[in-house]
């Protein structure tokens, strides 16, 4: 591992415990994005705190790492930014979870907090922007419309938000939508919050949702028996 000290992206798939390439991660944790709102199960999750955050992050890459819904253990770090060191995540998260969330100052400075804090090894901003957008529905009735964020202009104001967030404030409050409840809305949404990963193989809204979705994860003979708060 690079100085020892950070778990880089490119290096910590054994410790995130990959189950599958990362063409399948996409297809499969799409299907499961799809289910969250065609299903109605985002409304059965907790908004605006980390153990809703965790049910979202399970559900999407559960077939995909072995540590989907986990604290991370080990310090990460994504080019020059340093998140949160592990040794302070679950103090630091209970804070964040209590942040308000009354107005759209206060929700964006909540999504900055728990994006300082990337809790999981991986697929942090996917789960993450589907939180922030749960969040707006719930306190203003609005959510944002990422299909017109660019890659480019989306990440630039992620990066500088540690420092300062009105970049990311301005940018995100000019894409706000009321459409709430539109699919298409949501459906776009995805597709773009993977296009910031540069995953773009699989249109989401053209994936059949399956009961079969463990298949790809089953080649290495692993099973998650995790359940949801709501299923349990």
């Amino acid at each position: 591992m690079a100085n020892n000290k950070y778990i880089w992206e490119n290096e910590s798939d054994k410790i995130l415990k990959r189950l599958v390439s990362q063409d399948d991660e996409e297809f499969l944790s799409k299907k499961r994005a799809k289910e969250l709102f065609d299903n109605g199960i985002l409304k059965k999750i907790q908004v605006g705190t980390f153990e809703g955050l965790k049910e979202i992050h399970w559900y999407l890459f559960q077939e995909c790492y072995g540590t989907a819904g986990e604290v991370r253990k080990h310090d990460i770090r994504k080019g020059d930014t340093v998140f949160c060191r592990a040794m302070y995540l679950e103090d630091n998260l209970k804070t964040v979870s209590k942040m308000p969330e009354n107005t759209f100052e206060e929700i964006i400075e909540k999504y900055v907090e728990m994006n300082i804090m990337h809790p999981f090894y991986e697929g942090n901003g996917r789960a993450t922007r589907i939180w922030l957008d749960q969040m707006l529905i719930r306190s203003l009735g609005m959510c944002v419309n990422w299909q017109n964020i660019s890659r480019n202009n989306y990440l630039s104001a992620m990066k500088r938000s540690v420092v300062n967030d009105l970049e990311l404030k301005m940018l995100l409050k000019e894409n706000l939508t009321e459409d709430v409840e539109s699919r298409d809305v949501f459906m776009n949404g995805i597709n773009q919050s993977y296009e910031y990963e540069n995953m773009r193989k699989y249109d989401v809204k053209e994936l059949e949702v399956s009961n079969e979705l463990g298949k790809l994860a089953n080649k290495k003979g692993e099973k998650r028996n995790n359940k949801l708060r709501w299923q349990e």
